[in-house]
C-alpha cells in the first residue's frame, strides 16, 4: 500500500497547493470509514470481497489536513459494512470537522454559506436514493434562496457518455432549480453541457483509486467553480492523472 512505503500525505502531494486555493472542496467518499481490517487488499479482481470497501479511522481528519472539508456520502459503497459503518463514518467526520451530505440513514443536505454564498449540497443516489427527494430538495433550496448543487451517483462503470436515463434526469434536477449538476461512478470521464445556463458535467471519473488499466480510469476532472449570490460565473477544468504510485497530480504541459 503507498500509505505503507511514503505515508498517507503522499498520496495529496501532488494535488495539495491546487486544493490549498480554494475557499472550499467537496468530493465523494466513496466507502465508510471503520475500524475493520479491509478485506478488499489483496483480493482475487471483481470479487465480492474486492468490491468490498472500508477506510481506516485516519481518513477524516486526512482529508481535512489536505483541504476536503465537504464530501458526499450518497454511492454504492457507503455501506459496505452496512448501518454500523455508516454510523462510525458519520462519527469519523464529525471528530474530525468534515461537513457531508447524502447520509443513507437520514437523506441529509448541507446548507452551507461561503463568502456570503448560500449553498444547499443535495445527492442523487442511483443506488439507494430517490429522485423524488432530490427534486424535493433542490426546490425547497431554492425556496429558501440557495443555490443548489447536485451532485449524483449514477449510471454505467466505463461508460464514456452518459445515458439517455442521465440526460432526462439532470435536466428535471436544472428545471427544478439545481444551479449545477455533477456526477459519478463510471470512473471515468463523461461529457458535459450547459444546459437553460447551468453547467451538468455527468462524470468526473477518478479522483484517488487504484485503477491505472488505460487512460479513461487514469485520468479524470478537477473543477474550478467560481460561484456568486447570482449563481456559477465560471467553470474551470483540471484534467488530473492518476499516477502508479498513488499520487493524484494536474497534467502538465511537463507530461506528468
Amino acid at each position: 500500500m503507498w500509505s505503507d512505503k511514503k505515508g498517507e500525505d503522499y498520496i495529496f502531494s501532488c494535488i495539495d497547493s491546487t486544493l490549498a486555493d480554494a475557499d472550499m472542496v467537496a468530493a465523494n467518499l466513496e466507502g465508510p470509514i471503520t475500524g475493520n481490517a479491509s478485506v478488499s487488499a489483496g483480493s482475487v479482481v471483481s470479487s465480492k470481497s474486492n468490491m468490498t470497501f472500508t477506510m481506516p479511522s485516519s481518513t477524516a481528519s486526512l482529508l481535512l489536513a489536505h483541504h476536503i472539508g465537504i464530501v458526499n456520502l450518497g454511492n454504492n459503497h457507503i455501506l459496505n459494512f452496512k448501518r454500523a459503518g455508516a454510523l462510525s463514518t458519520l462519527s469519523a467526520l464529525d471528530a474530525a470537522g468534515v461537513e457531508y451530505f447524502g447520509n443513507p440513514i437520514s437523506d441529509s443536505v448541507l446548507h452551507k454559506e461561503v463568502n456570503g454564498v448560500a449553498l444547499a449540497f443535495i445527492n442523487y443516489n442511483e443506488f439507494g436514493g430517490r429522485a423524488s427527494s432530490t427534486l424535493a430538495h433542490i426546490r425547497e433550496a431554492r425556496t429558501a434562496g440557495e443555490l443548489p448543487i447536485v451532485y449524483t451517483h449514477w449510471g454505467i462503470e466505463y461508460a464514456t457518455t452518459s445515458s439517455p436515463a442521465q440526460q432526462r434526469l439532470a435536466h428535471r434536477f436544472i428545471d427544478a432549480g439545481a444551479e449545477m449538476v455533477i456526477g459519478s461512478h463510471p470512473h471515468v470521464v463523461q461529457e458535459s453541457e450547459v444546459y437553460h445556463g447551468k453547467y451538468i458535467y455527468y462524470s468526473l471519473g477518478n479522483f484517488i483509486f487504484d485503477q491505472y488499466w488505460n487512460n479513461a480510469v487514469s485520468h479524470s476532472l478537477l473543477l474550478k467553480v467560481i460561484i456568486a449570490p447570482s449563481g456559477v460565473q465560471q467553470v474551470q477544468e483540471m484534467p488530473l492523472v492518476l499516477k502508479r504510485d498513488g499520487r493524484t497530480c494536474e497534467v502538465q504541459d511537463s507530461g506528468i
